[in-house]
């Protein structure tokens, strides 16, 4: 019975329209100091790619620019008269929101990643910004967020605070590393579970976003089976033996012996530059987010189309 409902959500995850519909990866420039698009993934939204291919952003400027000035995710639910660039191609392609989130390494800015999002009926999934309050050592509250259509469920998270250690975002914040939590309706770890099942809600992934300042962010990513984030997650730990094995996941395809070595293949790339990367065609699209602790990558969060 377990076999059927996973081959049935697996299918679903690879059929379904993504809640994700853009998901692109900018780095500053060697040149300038700008930030250039070094990848995306973009389905088949190809005007609003070419028009983005096109753009550079300055400190500040934009969406991306804008993550990097204030070195912390950024959530911008309307583009109409704001300072994103690119108005109307986004209104072209249906989308309506986005998010951008920096990666540092230390000091130094490697890339900022933005997932922007189409508003319709039948959109479910979230994308939140969680830290703490005046008091940093807790609890985390919520910054913001993209809810799509989940209005409940929204407004459920704006109530709720997580103490370190405690559901997605607190037991990330407690890490300062990558979790995934399978099973949201069901989990007895996602503190919302009740809403999160009547949302629809099936899978989350957290990722701990650190500034130069020490300032840290938990950023989750929560799935539906509808409107899925990826087809499947995986993360990637760094081992003794300076080697990156899976430590969570749906590794099906993969050996038990499995293991990155950086510089090699795409992970292996992540792993030894450090920067996150958006690319393949869709069934066998990636993208990949670094996660650095002391400016050293220790672990990898990817995830596929």
């Amino acid at each position: 019975m377990l076999e059927n409902v996973k081959e049935a959500s697996d299918a679903a995850a690879t059929t379904a329209k993504t809640f994700i519909r853009v998901t692109e990866v900018w780095v500053p420039d060697e040149a300038d100091g700008r930030l250039k698009r070094a990848g995306g993934l973009y389905g088949d939204l190809t005007e609003f790619e070419a028009v983005s291919g096109k753009e550079i952003f300055a400190l500040g400027e934009g969406l991306p620019g804008k993550a990097w000035a204030e070195q912390k995710p950024i959530v911008l639910k309307g583009f109409r008269g704001s300072y994103f660039k690119r108005t109307d191609a986004a209104e072209a392609a249906g989308l309506t929101a986005g998010i951008a989130m920096p990666v540092f390494a230390g000091s130094r800015l490697t890339a900022v990643v933005t997932f922007l999002f189409g508003d319709d009926s039948e959109h479910v999934g979230a994308v939140e910004v969680w830290a703490p309050g005046e008091d940093p050592s807790g609890p985390l509250a919520l910054q913001d967020g993209y809810f799509g259509t989940a209005d409940h469920f929204a407004w459920i998270s704006r109530h709720t605070r997580f103490p370190k250690g405690m559901g997605l975002p607190g037991k990330t914040w407690e890490s300062g590393r990558p979790k995934l939590f399978h099973d949201l309706g069901i989990s007895h770890r996602f503190l919302r579970s009740d809403s999160a099942a009547d949302a629809g809600m099936t899978a989350g992934l957290g990722l701990p976003v650190s500034a130069p300042s020490g300032d840290t962010h938990i950023v989750t990513l929560l799935s539906a089976l509808g409107t899925p984030i990826a087809r499947q997650f995986e993360i990637w730990s760094l081992t003794g033996d300076g080697y990156f094995t899976v430590s969570d996941g749906v590794p099906d395809r993969l050996p038990p012996s499995a293991r990155v070595t950086p510089g090699e293949g795409i992970l292996g790339t992540v792993a030894a530059t450090g920067v996150p990367v958006a690319t393949g065609e869709p069934g066998s699209a990636i993208v990949a987010i670094p996660i650095h602790r002391n400016g050293k990558v220790t672990d990898i969060a990817a995830w596929y189309f």
